[in-house]
């Protein structure tokens, strides 16, 4: 569900109330963990973390206007969903993340590439999310995200 909110504060305003706390609270963990230099912007409809143009340039490749994307958090349907470009792009990374997550969380790691659902949100592993996003700085993920793309 792509929202139409501008600013972060108004997206989760939107939100069912049975989402907001969940969402808020996944917000403000990435916030009080995140390295300097990345910045919480609306993106594609969600919450975003972002590489700002004044840190690189370049921008995100499919669309040079828009910053790099990092990771994003939406309240999706049925789920809430964190979106993390490091894990998809770093397999050690997704290794840490996979073997954590079990001991964070009750329930069975439901995951795509970059997307991490969380069904039931009584069992959100917060402390977890605020970890991995500790795990890689602007310009880690520059680097990466250069490698990966500019072949």
């Amino acid at each position: 569900m792509q929202s139409k909110a501008t600013t972060p504060d108004q997206y989760i305003n939107e939100l069912p109330e049975e989402r907001k706390e969940a969402v808020s609270k996944i917000r403000e963990t990435i916030l009080n963990n995140i390295p300097t230099g990345f910045t919480e912007t609306m993106s594609y409809g969600m919450l975003g973390y972002v590489v700002p143009h004044t840190l690189y340039a370049d921008g995100y490749h499919c669309d040079p206007k828009l910053p790099l994307p990092f990771m994003n958090v939406a309240s999706q349907k049925n789920f809430i969903a964190l979106y993390h470009s490091g894990i998809y792009a770093d397999p050690d990374l997704l290794n840490w993340f996979t073997t954590e997550y079990p001991k964070h969380c009750k329930r069975k790691l439901d995951m795509g590439k970059s997307c991490i659902r969380f069904k039931k949100l009584d069992d959100i592993p917060y402390e977890l999310i605020g970890e991995l996003a500790t795990k890689m700085t602007v310009q880690q993920w520059i680097d990466l995200y250069e490698k990966n793309t500019k072949k």
